[in-house]
């Protein structure tokens, strides 16, 4: 099995689209109530879904992942995306850093690199 795709809710999708677009995700699919996009790196697919305020909210968050984090990160910033945590290294071996897309889901952008699958924790199979 392999996951294909992830797909969140958004009140505006042409704002979403341009915020996902500054990420650096690849538009694959536009209308007025979709939006679907290539990650850069990989073959997973991500994409929006135009959504009333009953649909958005939830306790999930999204993770995507670059080996240069910093250098997105301060690149985005620059660029005038609000952060609310700047890259850090958590106790678990990532990097991550936090923000919010336009319609306030959870947005993790984080390095593990090795640790992604392989922690010193990790289940022996």
């Amino acid at each position: 099995m392999n996951m294909n795709q992830v797909t969140l809710p958004a009140f505006n999708v042409a704002e979403s689209v341009v915020f996902y677009k500054k990420l650096g995700l690849i538009q694959i699919v536009d209308s007025e109530h979709y939006a679907r996009f290539e990650c850069p790196d990989g073959d997973a697919t991500f994409s929006i879904h135009l959504a009333d305020a009953s649909e958005i909210g939830g306790n999930s968050s999204t993770y995507f992942e670059h080996q240069e984090l910093d250098a997105l990160c301060e690149r985005l910033k620059n660029g005038g995306m609000q952060f609310s945590q700047m890259p850090r290294d958590q106790n678990w071996l990532w990097r991550e850093a936090w923000l919010h897309d336009p319609s306030g889901n959870a947005i993790c952008l984080y390095w593990a690199g090795e640790n992604r699958k392989n922690p010193p924790w990790r289940v022996k199979t």
